[in-house]
Order: structure tokens, then C-alpha cells, then sequence
């Protein structure tokens, strides 16, 4: 008898066949208050503005509605294949989902054909465009410190054939190494380049930091102390004079030369200070003053040695070495800054140092912009690529200013693009008209879950509106 009601109850819930609906249905319900939240924060008419005069035809798409196009293929990351627009523009429930008409939808000869148009002036719209965005998201937070994080970023093309711009990098693979400026999670300044272009490549790295910092100044504060973090590959007195003649403190590694190794060594141990605890970690440190032959004066150097790592002791071979210079301390304004805006703790070696131990944090983000988009990208033409990959960055910035402003107690804010991806835009949901309007339902439980209703009210009411200051 058990037995009989078992098959009963599993033939009551068995399929029977498959059919097909005339239903709207969407399996990307979450990209709906992206693409609402995009309209809100009133990006759009920008895009037109920067780049409408790609458009020769005014039967053709517009501008906007291109990259909320591509915006929304790179925020989704179902594919990283163009051929993947081919496929949406036959779905229907998909371009119901991003609020487009099925006629309007984009195929790859399309956008292949748009990203043709772009040619290196283009470059410094994106660019541009990034630095607004970041003024933007300044105004939101109101930090009253500035750490910025630069660094190149190896994007790994090795299997790519006849591939304009793609040489071998220091990671003895082929392919692109741009230099990127980032703070707090976002990516700020890029400059596309070949695979074979070290840190400091000829002056962009000046040409940089000098736009950004006058964008802060001129657009957010005269006063606020801007403090710029690197690796070793930065390690140049040019660029130190730079940093120094525009007002702002950098956190720099430096060439463990052996001049130094052998004053280090000379010091007994009873004048080193007491040893430095951070992420359970722990380093001696010597703090010292050094002026390179080259150099026109003595700046901040530290000797740090790490000694234990993740809790676990390390045998003395196995011991890693840092030098870190800086100005901070040496009472440039960057030290007035500090002191007016509350961080005088800053001028502390043990803030330093800890400050420049957090660069880990800059590499989260090349790897956050790796999972957010691939490492390879899609076309043979250098402009057609470099245009594509500030588009990824573009969509990367929107994507975690989505985040920060609308997933707050819904997802994690350090949630990677893949996170999102899954368990908010990967959502089933089905487009009805009723009373003059279009509604998207989904079920309770994922209602429930994602806490919809909140995060919808937060997309129609971002916190500012970007605006081209």
C-alpha cells in the first residue's frame, strides 16, 4: 500500500511534455532595476553628448540606447562572445527586460560596426567620463581623505593570433597591460596599452595623476589630503617631485639597493622598534632617511621585514623584504592637510606602513574588473579593443555604484560581479500588461529574499544624480 501511494504521489508531479508559451518570460528579471537605475542616475544623455557624433544615421540606434545595450551584455556575463547579441536580439523576454523593443536589439555586425567608428580621440571621452563619474561618487561619500591606488593590470591574450598590440608582459605571457587608477573598488583612469609597456612608460603616469588631481580640486575639495600608493615599479624621483609640487603624499615601494641592506644589517637589533601586528601578521620595521645620488633631498624610508604570515612563523630565508618611501612627514602640505581634516595619525610610521600593506586592496580591484569581464578581448583592431575595454570599464563603475546605492543588506558589499550575477540578475520573472502598464512578476519567495520591493524604491531614488560638473 505504502509503495502504490509513493508512485501516486511521484506521477502527480511528473512532466508530461513540453510546449511553448506566448508569455513574456525573462530569466534576467534582475537586470531590470539596473537598467532603471542607470535612466535615474541620468547617465544617458551624457553618453549622447560625448559620443553622438558616431551615429550617421538617424535611423540607426541611438547612442544611449547602444551602450545600455552593452552595459547590460557585460553587467549580464552570460557570454563573453559577441556572437551572444545574436542570440538575445531573437529573445524577446530578454528585451522586454531591459526595457528595449525586439527591433531595436543589437547584433554582432552591429556592434562590431560601432566599435569600427571609434578612433583614439574617443579615448579621452572615456577617460573623461570615468573622471566625472568618480567626482560623482565623491560627492556621495564625502571622504575626507583620498587613497588612490595605481598599477598596471596584465590582461592575458596569449592565445590570441595576429592581434594588434599584443605583446609579451612581464608575466612572460602576451598580451595588454594598461594602467589603471582606482579608489574604493572603483576604477577611476585607465590608459590602454601594449602588453610590453612597463609601470612608468613614457609620461602617462604624470599626465595622469595630474588630471585626476585637479578634477578633485577644482570639482571637490581645494583642501582634502589626496595620498597616492604604489609599487616599486613607480620608484621615480620625477614622478616623486611631481606628487610633492602638486600638494599630495605618496606611499611608494622602493629598490632593496645594497647600500641599504647593508646599513640595515649594521643596526642592532635593540634600535629597531617594537615589531608591527596587522591581518595577523607581524614585521620589524627600521624607519631611516634616504636621498638616492640622484636625488635633490631626503625623503621617509622604512626597512620592513615579515615575519610571520597568516600566524604561521618564517624560517629567515623565507622572509620577504620592503623598502617604502614617502613624503608624508616631512612637513609638506600634504602634513598640513592631514592634521586639518582630522588624520594626523597618518604622519605615524606604523599608519604608513599599514597604509602601504593595504596596496592588496588595489589588486582586488583588477581582479574584481577580471571577473566582471574577460581577460580577452574580442577583437583584432587595437582601437576596436581599447574602445571595448573602456566600455567594460564604464559598465564596471555603474555596476558598483548599482551596488553600493540600492544592494546595501541585500548583498554583500564585497560581493564580485559573479555574485551578483547569480543570485541577483539570474532571476526568473514574467512581463505582463495590465491597465497601462508593463509589469515584471516574479515569484514570493525570490520577492522575499532579494527584498525587491526595497531595492526597486532605491533604483527609482539614487542618492545623486551624476551630473557633468
Amino acid at each position: 500500500m505504502k509503495n502504490i501511494t509513493k508512485s501516486q504521489n511521484i506521477a502527480s508531479h511528473r512532466i508530461n511534455r513540453i510546449e511553448v508559451t506566448n508569455d513574456t518570460l525573462t530569466s534576467r528579471a534582475g537586470l531590470t532595476p539596473f537598467v532603471r537605475y542607470l535612466e535615474k542616475v541620468d547617465i544617458y544623455p551624457h553618453l549622447d553628448r560625448l559620443f553622438g557624433s558616431l551615429r550617421k544615421n538617424k535611423k540607426s540606434n541611438k547612442i544611449s540606447d547602444i551602450f545600455k545595450q552593452l552595459f547590460c551584455f557585460l553587467a549580464d556575463g552570460t557570454s563573453r562572445h559577441i556572437s551572444r547579441f545574436d542570440e538575445l536580439k531573437k529573445d524577446e523576454g530578454y528585451a522586454a527586460g531591459i526595457e528595449c523593443s525586439l527591433k531595436d536589439m543589437l547584433s554582432s555586425h552591429s556592434v562590431k560596426r560601432f566599435y569600427r567608428k571609434f578612433y583614439h580621440f574617443h579615448y579621452f571621452k572615456f577617460r573623461e567620463l570615468l573622471q566625472k563619474l568618480f567626482i560623482w561618487r565623491l560627492k556621495i561619500e564625502q571622504p575626507s581623505i583620498i587613497i588612490l591606488g595605481i598599477d598596471t593590470m596584465v590582461m592575458d591574450n596569449n592565445d590570441a593570433q595576429q592581434r594588434h598590440g599584443v605583446k609579451p608582459t612581464y608575466k612572460k605571457v602576451k598580451g595588454f597591460q594598461p594602467l589603471q587608477l582606482n579608489w574604493m573598488g572603483f576604477m577611476i583612469d585607465a590608459v590602454f596599452r601594449g602588453g610590453d609597456k612597463h609601470s612608468n612608460h613614457s609620461d602617462t603616469v604624470n599626465k595622469m595623476i595630474m588630471r585626476v588631481v585637479r578634477q578633485i580640486r577644482k570639482h571637490y575639495s581645494a583642501e582634502v589630503p589626496i595620498i597616492l600608493r604604489c609599487d616599486r615599479g613607480f620608484f621615480d624621483q620625477k614622478l616623486f617631485h611631481l606628487y610633492e609640487g602638486l600638494g599630495i603624499g605618496f606611499i611608494c615601494g622602493g629598490k632593496r639597493y645594497q647600500d641599504i641592506k647593508d646599513y640595515v644589517s649594521q643596526v642592532p637589533r635593540k634600535f629597531w622598534p617594537e615589531k608591527l601586528e596587522d591581518n595577523n601578521s607581524e614585521w620589524s620595521y627600521l624607519e631611516f632617511g634616504d636621498c638616492r645620488k640622484s636625488w635633490d633631498r631626503f625623503r621617509r624610508a622604512f626597512f620592513c621585514t615579515l615575519n610571520i604570515e597568516d600566524g604561521q612563523y618564517l624560517f629567515d630565508f623565507a622572509k620577504q623584504d620592503t623598502v617604502i618611501y614617502t613624503n608624508i612627514g616631512l612637513g609638506d602640505d600634504i602634513d598640513r592637510q592631514l592634521i586639518e581634516s582630522g588624520h594626523e595619525d597618518m604622519l605615524k610610521t606604523t599608519s604608513i606602513i599599514k597604509c602601504y600593506h593595504n596596496r592588496g586592496n588595489d589588486e582586488l580591484v583588477n581582479r574584481a574588473v577580471k571577473d566582471f569581464a574577460s581577460e580577452k578581448l574580442p577583437f583584432k583592431q587595437f582601437r576596436m579593443n581599447a574602445a571595448y575595454y573602456y566600455t567594460m570599464l564604464t559598465a564596471f563603475f555603474l555596476l558598483e555604484a548599482f551596488k553600493q546605492d540600492t544592494c546595501e543588506g541585500i548583498i554583500p558589499m564585497t560581493a564580485y560581479s559573479t555574485t551578483i550575477r547569480r543570485r541577483l540578475f539570474d532571476i526568473a520573472g514574467k512581463i505582463v500588461h495590465h491597465s497601462g502598464e508593463i509589469i515584471l512578476k516574479v515569484t514570493a519567495a525570490v520577492m522575499a529574499s532579494l527584498k525587491l520591493d526595497v531595492l526597486w524604491r532605491r533604483c527609482n531614488n539614487p542618492p545623486l544624480q551624476f551630473t557633468w560638473a
